[in-house]
């Protein structure tokens, strides 16, 4: 007996739509067993992590914070990953915006004016596309494996930040804890209501899902990105520039995890310090898949995401559970996609295999003719 997964002649489009929600529901399901094999009440345990991250105004508004650079990030990778250039390293260019945009932060002073906050968010935008440009110049020249190497240039990423908080961008005042001064009011971003932490930087990353959505689906650089991925010869063939993809995809996806690095440290932040890197870059690309690579569907992953992130820092204080368990929901949820997508395209098929009859040897029945 063999089974098999045969491919379906036409996959529906309904379970398509609802494979996402089915993945939710087992996840949570599976997070009940955990909770309890954990020696918590899996109704304590699905409250904290579910419902209390979006329980009232201020939850939705730490969602809010949390979502911003997630959703930004993802929709360059997304990008990428339609062209197919796997960009593993959006944790360092983030970590890049964050230095470059936290330097321009540091130059304002009093006198300073809201004037400061574009040169912030640009400078952001720019330390996150040099990192990525570097990926770039390797695959490019070298035909280097731009997963490698963008993975490595996080650890780089992460070092040169602790270099310059632990060393030349101290704090004088700052009782030798290794972070920079706090920035200056003038850099502040406006908050969307009192109270709450989230600001007007969720605005910007609604935006850039709409414009990535329109660069994607209604312009003609946006459908080469596309081709080149699904089908570099037919690319080729129709006078697409493999190489213009590859930048493309590469400097849009640094420039706005650069931004969000940027909008992480004169928003909730505040200031440089070892603690920037929570890694957003590597739970962007479950966001990015969740949202099945496109912008509209990464806006509603991000959320999920972000309340998953929530509710694991929840579970760590309130039932005393290790950060990690946010990781293990992730990991559940994407697992479940993937095995909900494959349902969906393929269907299990069990192929009984017949037991061969075996026929007597001519030596057993020459030996029964002559006995």
């Amino acid at each position: 007996m063999k089974i098999i997964l045969e491919a379906r002649p036409q996959p529906s489009r309904a379970w398509s739509y609802c494979s996402p929600l089915l993945a939710l529901l087992v996840t949570v399901l599976l997070g009940a067993v955990i909770f309890s094999l954990s020696g918590k009440s899996p109704i304590q345990g699905i409250s904290v992590f579910f419902w209390e991250p979006i329980k009232n105004a201020y939850a939705w508004g730490e969602i809010a914070t949390k979502a911003t650079p997630l959703l930004l990030i993802a929709l360059g990778l997304g990008l990428c990953f339609r062209s197919n250039i796997w960009n593993i390293g959006a944790e360092g260019q983030f970590v890049l915006g964050a230095i470059t945009g936290g330097w321009v932060a540091l130059q304002a002073g009093p006198a300073t004016g809201a004037w400061i906050i574009p040169l912030i968010l640009l400078a952001g935008c720019l330390g996150g596309m040099v990192w990525a440009s570097i990926v770039a110049i390797l695959r490019d020249r070298f035909n280097t494996n731009e997963i490698l190497v963008s993975l490595m240039l996080v650890y780089v990423a992460i070092q040169l930040l602790a270099y310059l908080v632990y060393g030349p961008w101290k704090d004088p005042a700052g009782y030798n804890f290794p972070r920079t001064a706090t920035f200056d009011v003038a850099t502040q971003l406006p908050r969307l209501m009192a109270g709450s932490r989230a600001n007007i930087s969720v605005a910007l990353a609604l935006c850039a899902a709409l414009a990535m959505w329109f660069f994607m689906f209604r312009t003609k650089a946006g459908f080469a990105q596309q081709v080149g991925g699904l089908a570099p010869m037919a690319a080729r063939y129709a006078g697409f520039s493999a190489r213009r993809t590859l930048w493309m995809a590469l400097l849009t996806s640094g420039g706005l995890a650069g931004l969000a690095g940027a909008l992480e440290v004169i928003g909730p932040v505040g200031q440089l310090n070892p603690h920037v890197p929570v890694g957003y870059g590597f739970t962007a690309i479950i966001v990015a898949f969740v949202g099945r690579l496109h912008p509209v569907g990464m806006v509603f992953s991000t959320v999920l995401l972000s309340m998953f992130v929530i509710g694991g820092e929840l579970s760590q204080s309130q039932l005393g559970l290790p950060k990690s368990i946010s990781s293990v929901f992730q990991g559940l949820l994407l697992f479940n996609l993937l095995a909900c997508d494959a349902l969906v395209n393929y269907r299990i098929r069990i192929k009984r295999t017949a037991v061969p009859h075996t026929q007597p040897s001519s030596a057993s029945t020459t030996t029964k003719g002559v006995a």
